[in-house]
This record gives C-alpha cells, sequence and structure tokens, in this order.
C-alpha cells in the first residue's frame, strides 16, 4: 500500500528548538486482529521543497504484537547548476515515548550512512537501539540535510513484522579503569567512528589500531546516538581504556560529548539561534563529560561551530591530518588564550584527534597525550579539563615542555609559573621523534622563537628566555618544512600553554 504526502503550510510546527514538520500519519491494522498475517507493508511517497524545516516526522501508529519494525527509504539525486547543493536526507526513528528535546523516545540515527534499519526487542541495525515494539506513535525522522532546486522526492517503506518479541539483552558497558602506569603521560584519540553511526570499522578493528598506534584510551563518538555504548566492553582492557560519549551533529557545528555515563543521549536537533546548546552541554556536564566542540573550522557544511565558546571545556585544534582549516583553528584557538588572559576568566584548552572513520584514515593521527593520575575515566577527563597535554602526530614523537623561575619556580604543561612580572624565567622544550622539524615559542604576542631544524635523529632541545611581563604565555610547537613558501609547515606537535606571572 502506497500513500502520497503532500506538504502544505499547516503541517509546519515550532518544537521549541529547530522549525519541524509532521506528515499525516501512517495506520496499521491491529496485529491482534490479524492472527494469520506475519508482515504488514506500507509505503510513503513525498517531496520536500527547497526551505523545508530542519526535521520531517512522519508518524506511525504502531498496534500490539509487533516483533520487529524495518524501515528503508530512497530520494531522488537530480543533477543541479554548478554551485548549488543537491539532495542528502537523513534518517531515525523515535518512539510511542514521543519526539521531545532530551526526551525518552530516541531509538536510533543513521544519518545519510544506511539506506535501511530494523528494530527489534533482541537486537537493531548498528546506530539504534534493540527494546521493546510498544502500541503507540511512533515518529520516523527524516533530515533534509540539502536541498535540490527541483525540491526532494522521497519513498519510505515501513514493514511490521508481528509475532513473540525476544528478549532485550542488558548492557554491558566498558571499565571505567585500566591498568596504568600512576600519574603519566598517556596518549588517547577522543574523536572516532565505527560502523555504528557513518564509519566502516568495527569497534574490534578500531581497538587494534587503537593500539597498534601505541593509544592509552579512546573515546566512542557516533553521530547522533549513544548505540555503540553496549558494544566496546569486549574491546577494553588492561592495555586500554575506552570512554564513551558521541559526536552531536547540530546543523550550526559538530560537539564531541567525551567521557559521559554510559547509556547517555544527547539531542541535536536544535541550532545556534535556538538557544538551547547551554542546556545540552549541562547534561553533558551532570553526566560526568566534557563538552569539546569538533574541527570548529572545517568546510563542510554544517561543520563550522555557530555557538560561541562559553560552554565549553576543551576544543578540538587538529583534527586528522594537518590541512589548511586547522591552521585557522590554532590561529583562532590562540586569539581565545589572548582573550582570556586579558580579561581573566578561564582559558580553554585544545586537543587533537583523527577523526577516522575507514581506512585509509589512521587512528591516533593525531593524538593526545594527557598527563593523569592513572588510566582512568576521571583522571584522563580531569587531566584534558586542566590542559595537561601536548598533541602528537604519532606515538613515536614525544615533548618535555616546561618553564622554571630563578628562585626554583617551575611549572609544566598547563600550570601557571608563579613569578614576578620582570623575574627571569626560562622555557625550556625537549623533543624526540621530529627529524627535520623546527621548534617554535609562541606568545601572545606572536612567535617568538625558532629553532634550528632538528637532526636526523629527530631529537633535540630549545631554551628561550624571557619575563612574565614580556609574554604571559609560552606554548610550543614542533613544525614541519614549509610546504608552501612563507607560510608554516604543518604541525607535527602542539602543547597547550604555561602561563608566566602570579
Amino acid at each position: 500500500m502506497c500513500e502520497d504526502h503532500h506538504i502544505g503550510r499547516r503541517a509546519l510546527f515550532v518544537t521549541g528548538a529547530a522549525a519541524a514538520l509532521t506528515l499525516g500519519g501512517v495506520s496499521f491494522a491491529s496485529g491482534a486482529n490479524t492472527p494469520t498475517a506475519t508482515q504488514e507493508k506500507k509505503t510513503v511517497r513525498g517531496t520536500l521543497p527547497t526551505g523545508s524545516p530542519d526535521f520531517v516526522y512522519l508518524p506511525l501508529e504502531i498496534p500490539s504484537g509487533v516483533r520487529e519494525i524495518h524501515v528503508s527509504y530512497t530520494y531522488d539525486k537530480p543533477t543541479v547548476p554548478a554551485g548549488t547543493q543537491g539532495n542528502g536526507l537523513d534518517i531515525g526513528i523515535f518512539d510511542e515515548r514521543g519526539t521531545d528535546l532530551g526526551g525518552n523516545g530516541f531509538r536510533g540515527w543513521s544519518g545519510g550512512a544506511r539506506s535501511e534499519f530494523f528494530i527489534r526487542a533482541d537486537d537493531a541495525t548498528p546506530g539504534y537501539i534493540p527494546g521493546p515494539i510498544r502500541a503507540g506513535t511512533w515518529n520516523i525522522i527524516l533530515g533534509p540535510y540539502t536541498i535540490a532546486p527541483q525540491g526532494l522526492s522521497y519513498e519510505v517503506t515501513i514493514t511490521l513484522t508481528y509475532g513473540e518479541p525476544g528478549e532485550t539483552p542488558k548492557p554491558v558497558y566498558p571499565p571505567e579503569r585500566a591498568k596504568g602506569r600512576g600519574r603519566d603521560w598517556y596518549r588517547g584519540d577522543c574523536h572516532l567512528h565505527s560502523w555504528y553511526s557513518d564509519g566502516k570499522r568495527t569497534p574490534a578493528e578500531i581497538a587494534a589500531l587503537a593500539r597498534a598506534a601505541g593509544l592509552d584510551f579512546i573515546n566512542t563518538s557516533e553521530h547522533n546516538t549513544h548505540a555503540a555504548h553496549a558494544h566496546w566492553a569486549d574491546q577494553a582492557g588492561d592495555d586500554l581504556l575506552i570512554l564513551l560519549g558521541e559526536e552531536v551533529t547540530t546543523r550550526n557545528g559538530h560537539l564531541i560529548a567525551l567521557g559521559t555515563d554510559p547509556g547517555t543521549f544527547i539531542d541535536w536537533r536544535y541550532r545556534a539561534r535556538d538557544n538551547r546548546f547551554g542546556k545540552y552541554a549541562r547534561d553533558i556536564r551532570r553526566a560526568g563529560g566534557l563538552v569539546v566542540p569538533a574541527h570548529p573550522h572545517a568546510t563542510c557544511i554544517g561543520c563550522n561551530w555557530k555557538f560561541g565558546f562559553n560552554d565549553v571545556d576543551v576544543v578540538e585544534v587538529w583534527n586528522g591530518p594537518y590541512t589548511p582549516d586547522d591552521e585557522v583553528n590554532m590561529a583562532d584557538w590562540d586569539s581565545m588564550l589572548v582573550a582570556s588572559v586579558r580579561s581573566g576568566r578561564a582559558w580553554i584548552p585544545a586537543m587533537g584527534n583523527s577523526d577516522a572513520h575507514r581506512h585509509p584514515d589512521p587512528v591516533g593521527t593525531p593524538q593526545t597525550v594527557v598527563l593523569a593520575d592513572d588510566l582512568t575515566r576521571e583522571a584522563i577527563l580531569d587531566g584534558l579539563r586542566a590542559g595537561r597535554s601536548y598533541m602528537a602526530e604519532s606515538k613515536s614523537l614525544s615533548l618535555s615542555f616546561s618553564a622554571s623561575g630563578s628562585r626554583g619556580e617551575h611549572a609544566g604543561i598547563g600550570e601557571r609559573l608563579p613569578v614576578d612580572l620582570d623575574a627571569s624565567v626560562t622555557v625550556r622544550l625537549e623533543v624526540t621523534g621530529a627529524p627535520g622539524c623546527t621548534v617554535r615559542f609562541v606568545t601572545d604576542q606572536g612567535v617568538l622563537f625558532t629553532s634550528p631544524v632538528l637532526p636526523a635523529s629527530g631529537s633535540g632541545t630549545a631554551e628561550w628566555r624571557t619575563t612574565a611581563s614580556y609574554a604571559a604565555y609560552v606554548r610550543a610547537e614542533v613544525r614541519h618544512a614549509p610546504v608552501v613558501t612563507g607560510l608554516p609547515g604543518p604541525l607535527a606537535a602542539f602543547t597547550n600553554p604555561v602561563f608566566l606571572g602570579r
């Protein structure tokens, strides 16, 4: 059976966040009244015009006795004029508990990564949450990411299978502690995607690559779903701490909810103009996690960070192989450091992650190396939050960066050196694993020191003297040779700052 849904103005409503659209509902016969039927299928077709709201809901009246919901969809991809966006349509589903922002009704999201999905009590497509198929109004959510000038024509097919439900498995989550080395430097990659969103690797494949990259911890960060949380326990071990999170993918930027409590879902259905971000930042912190804007100056549609930085704990400055947008991130972050010094407000530490999705994306390039009291969720998050960390392109590159005063004062990365403004300060960087690179010391005035090129061994030491009146902070960069004359070379590593003065 097919139904055509034509969109009219009366279908438009506002959910308290981004504008949304509700289509006419789809009803199915009662399973109790069709004892001989094992399946029931309905297809809905429609067209979304340009300028449609961010989210379109298709209500489904689900009867009792349903064992499985299966949904497939297609949409047209017409040729568009040069410089014009074509069609892109995401999909997910909410159960009978409703579509309220931050509510309990969320049952899964695959974005544009899959053309079909199923949900049963005992199993579900990756990205979706297994559990009871209760009677009531469910909602398929369509996300028209981009719409061609001709409009976006879609077809959604819903298949219900009747029968006895299976048993929902009790989720098992990774432990919050691994066998650490006490207070030490631990390497991690906190932005990774598996087949539970738009990645192509299994958790087992990612864990193996993380170990090969010398990582001590990782963080799961699937787009707009926490469905993967219950599928990582088998990959954890004494040598690998697995944190749980989500990449909250809004239309105004992406956010890593880093190290949240197991089973935490963070909603994504809002824009900066809706003034909802602060609430969800608080939700992340209440769940024990960190709020980390991802690739804030990325060039993909909807990827630029538009929510500001007032509710942010850490910022992902380096995302994947070093590219020009990372250089813009660095400049923007450095300006924020200067602003924090000027205003006396708290500063925002930086981090780097791979954002690896599939082969050949390298896991652990870059990686964040954090000084933590132990290899536990709490200790790692404390170290990241405090900025006791540096970023490196691989496990082969290590740094030691500090500042010292003439009276024995000492401060490391993320700390403050308590000296008088005119007291002499010595800044020192030791580096290994960076052949052919140069060291730069960057302050609130800019780059004030550049070393000679490091030898083929990749090891070296750089020292520079200054005062707190001349440099409010100092951070270190290790850079490859320039690719474009007159521009700095790609980063091999960089540190969070050491602040100078009382």
